[in-house]
């Protein structure tokens, strides 16, 4: 089963990139889980953290009304 990260070949999710971000939120702004995403634990791992410091940058929300 194949994934954007792996498709696209990024090593490294930048917490700036948001428009990728946003593919692994719903729209509440909840973070989408390991198992609806596709993502391997360290891919995971990796957008969690770089969606966690875009909301703490400003980039993108916390909740979404």
């Amino acid at each position: 089963m194949s994934n954007i990260l792996t498709q696209n070949d990024i090593r490294y999710v930048d917490y700036k990139d948001v428009e990728l971000l946003k593919q692994f939120m719903n729209p509440h702004g909840r973070i989408i889980g390991k198992k609806r995403s596709g993502l391997t634990s360290k891919q995971q791992r990796m957008v969690e953290e770089a969606i966690k410091r875009a909301r703490f940058m400003g980039l993108l929300p916390y909740i979404q009304k």
